[in-house]
């Protein structure tokens, strides 16, 4: 009898353990991510940060967390028939206000449904100042392309591996609370993994050797999304190196072989000037079989706009979503140019964003091309 009785124990357990094993997420496979974006429309919009915000932390924080902007500015996307914003969010909100936090996501999603936009939400970053902090953002320097973006989580997180895990309850409590809301189209884990601050005084302040470290945490970040398992797909999207490369993930390096393998859709940035590389790079990501989706472009004064680049990406359905939408505090009308060469005066030609703070488009007819090409006129 007490050998039945162990015996029934250790099935159930074996059965609670496969269970578990089975209710764990995975890399979609690539029948499943192409149920999922055969079910999307053309996904075309932008990266939004409001013109009133320096950075995500003054995007999210509750003091310059400024609704009316933000509905005013989303309503001019969906004028244009945008139906999708990539928005970036900081592990230090979670840290210092989770509920808080939360709340706000959920007001900014209300309104960005409101106008049939969906959100893909970025998780961590690897681009601009190493050192973010909360409080007061400091002002825009003048002239100067994105003087005020942060990393996430930031040298001092990023650079000691044992404090990766404190970035458990910001990724899977973010993930958890939106893993059923079809108002989050994706989940973007890491914008850019191991791109290093140029200008001098910032790359002081790197980890050396970034991209081990990033590496790392990555690999942690996709477990933690695995194990919630969100009904959305993950991806990491590829920005660097030879293109010639893209499509062989052994020839890759090791951080970006593991990018793409742990993507359930193939997400990349392309601000390339010559459309010959932007569909070499289509080509060659088009060899993993999954759904494409470019999270930035948009470079003007190097050939790369939205009429050369949006014909190529509507031809091969692949979403499209450009950097910059409002001109505001970001400052990314101004090229990046200007870390290294000092302008005095807005540029002729706009590098990003399409429209001015009063809701003037830089440019009428591009703005006509847009809504065209997307509504299909």
């Amino acid at each position: 009898m007490k050998k039945l009785i162990l015996l029934g124990i250790l099935i159930a357990i074996l059965s609670c353990n496969q269970d578990s094993k089975n209710e764990l997420g995975e890399q979609w496979s690539t029948e499943k991510a192409w149920t999922w974006y055969n079910d999307q429309p053309w996904l075309v919009g932008t990266n939004f940060n409001p013109s009133t915000s320096i950075n995500q932390l003054e995007f999210w924080q509750e003091e310059t967390f400024d609704i009316e902007v933000i509905e005013q500015e989303l309503s001019w996307s969906a004028d244009l028939g945008m139906n999708i914003h990539r928005v970036y969010l900081h592990n230090l909100l979670w840290q210092k206000d989770s509920i808080g936090f939360l709340n706000r996501i959920e007001k900014y999603l209300s309104i960005a449904d409101k106008y049939n936009i969906k959100t893909m939400l970025v998780l961590l970053d690897d681009v601009w100042h190493p050192v973010p902090k909360l409080g007061k953002q400091p002002p825009p320097v003048p002239h100067l392309h994105n003087s005020g973006w942060v990393q996430a989580p930031g040298a001092a997180i990023l650079g000691d591996t044992l404090r990766h895990g404190e970035l458990e309850g910001y990724i899977k409590g973010v993930i958890r609370k939106f893993s059923n809301d079809d108002r989050v189209i994706v989940w973007d884990l890491y914008n850019e993994p191991d791109n290093v601050a140029r200008d001098k005084g910032r790359k002081e302040l790197e980890v050396k050797n970034k991209h081990i470290y990033t590496l790392a945490l990555l690999k942690k970040v996709v477990m933690w999304a695995r194990d919630v398992n969100p009904s959305q797909p993950l991806t990491t999207g590829l920005w660097r190196g030879d293109v010639n490369h893209w499509g062989t993930p052994d020839s890759l390096p090791e951080l970006d072989k593991y990018m793409v393998e742990n993507s359930d859709i193939i997400s990349f940035h392309t601000y390339d000037g010559d459309m010959k590389v932007v569909n070499q790079k289509i080509n060659e990501l088009k060899k993993y079989g999954r759904p494409l989706l470019c999270t930035e472009y948009l470079a003007r004064g190097v050939g790369n706009t939205f009429e050369s680049v949006l014909p190529i990406f509507k031809e091969n359905k692949i979403g499209a979503i450009n950097w910059g939408f409002v001109s505001g505090k970001t400052n990314t009308i101004y090229p990046w140019e200007t870390w290294r060469k000092k302008y005095t005066s807005e540029p002729e030609v706009w590098h990003h964003d399409i429209f001015k703070k009063d809701g003037k488009p830089y440019s009428e007819e591009e703005v006509k091309f847009i809504s065209n090409i997307i509504k299909g006129d």
